[in-house]
Formats: structure tokens, sequence, C-alpha cells
């Protein structure tokens, strides 16, 4: 497999990948299971548009595709292809006036599992776009993909070479950039979420860098009532805050 080519496993993730980038696709391995109605569907998609489908067992397509997470189904692909700061400026240019902008930035989280989660719940909340760090991010791997269920295919993606001038970029196109912090002086129930904002939320452990806090507009915490826990996974953090901008946003 060369540099060029990946493997996307597990059945949200290939379907996918046939369905909204078929491009992408270069030959479908699969432990057949004529009682899997997914797989069955997954297998018309690829019959469709012509994809060669490989029939194997389940030793072999671990091996193949160097996990056992793949529910049956792994598909060697092309890269997912992702937009740069250019990309991003053009996008947010589009951005139709009458519905304000939801942006998710992650400050240079780097666990595949973390980054894929938080693709998933960035999708199912509506968020228009998530913006990461071009260095020291996760990358889209397989296992970024099983996690996002689907939606590392579906989300845009763009992945610039500076953060703080990419915020900078944002704010000058009227977005509000709201960090989280357990230094803030506010929580987010205290903050209006309703209008164009991105959420920038910061990495494992260390939270948010200091140059990315200093770009924010504000900082909000999310409130601890426990006597033992500190601090959210990043991915749950994300998606308490991304959820109570979508309740917000309900009731205006």
């Amino acid at each position: 497999m060369s540099q060029q080519q990946s493997w996307v496993i597990g059945h949200h993730a290939v379907s996918a990948v046939l369905r909204v980038n078929p491009e992408r696709a270069i030959e479908l391995w699969v432990v057949i299971n004529p009682s899997n109605q997914v797989q069955a569907d997954i297998l018309t998609q690829a019959s469709t548009i012509g994809l060669s489908i490989h029939p194997v067992d389940r030793a072999t397509l671990d091996r193949r595709c160097g996990s056992p997470q793949h529910q049956g189904v792994a598909l060697l692909a092309r890269p997912r292809a992702v937009g740069g700061d250019k990309d991003l400026r053009h996008f947010i240019e589009q951005q139709p006036a009458a519905k304000p902008a939801l942006l998710l930035i992650l400050d240079h989280v780097q666990d595949p599992h973390n980054f894929g989660a938080c693709l998933r719940t960035a999708d199912a909340a509506g968020v228009d776009a998530v913006v990461v760090a071009k260095d020291n991010a996760s990358p889209i791997t397989s296992v970024v993909q099983k996690v996002a269920s689907g939606a590392a295919e579906t989300m845009p993606i763009f992945r610039v070479p500076n953060l703080a001038r990419s915020m900078d970029m944002l704010k000058r196109a009227g977005l509000w950039m709201i960090g989280t912090s357990d230094k803030a002086d506010h929580d987010l129930y205290q903050q209006d979420l309703t209008g164009a904002i991105a959420i920038v939320m910061g990495a494992e452990g260390k939270g948010l860098r200091k140059l990315t806090a200093e770009k924010c507009d504000c900082l909000v915490s999310l409130p601890m009532a426990g006597s033992v826990v500190s601090s959210l996974n990043v991915s749950v953090a994300t998606g308490v805050c991304l959820y109570e901008a979508v309740r917000q946003r309900c009731q205006v």
C-alpha cells in the first residue's frame, strides 16, 4: 500500500465514502455475511460504481487493514482531501448571511479517537466546518474515520498552517471566538451562542495554548459539580458546548 492509499473500515465510514466521495474508492474487501443488510447495502453501492470486491475470511481482513474493528468491511481508498487557509476564507465568504455560522476549532487535538468523536458530534450538531492545525494534530486515519461514523467524509475540514492567523481572519469575517478554559470568569451557560461563532477547544490535558486563548474573544468554563472530576475529555466537552449552542439557537 502506497502513501497515497489508506484503509477505511467499518460500515458507516465505508458507506459514507462510497456515497459522498466514490472517486476515492480503490477496492473493497469483505467478510461476506449474507444476513447482514448493512453489508448488503455497501456491496450494492460498490457494484453500482464498478468497484472491485474481494471476499476474504476475517483473519485475512484483520491482517490486510491492520485492525480487527472493521465490522467485516474495509475499503482501500485514496486520501480524503481537506482545505487550507485560503479554502477556509472562501468557505466563510460563501456562507449565507441569514444563517449564523457555527464552526469548531480544535487546537492540537492529537488523539484519533478524540478527533473522530469531535467530528461525529460536530456533524450531529449541524456545525458548518471544523478547523484544525496542520501540524501536531491527528491526521484523518482509519481510526478517526471509524469513530466519526461517516462524519469524517461529510464534514468540511480545514487544516491550516497557522491557527492564530486563521482565527484573526474569522474574526474579521464577523465570527466571535469562544474558547474553553477552566480559568474563565464565567461558564458556558452564561454565554450567548446564538450568533456567528467558533467554539475553540484545547488539546488533551493541556487545554488551549496561550496564543490560541489570547485570540479568543471570550473564555468560558464548564461547571464541575463533582468532588473528584476536574475536567472532561475534549470530545465530551465539545459535545456539551456544541449542544448548548444548538439549544440556544433553537430558542431564537
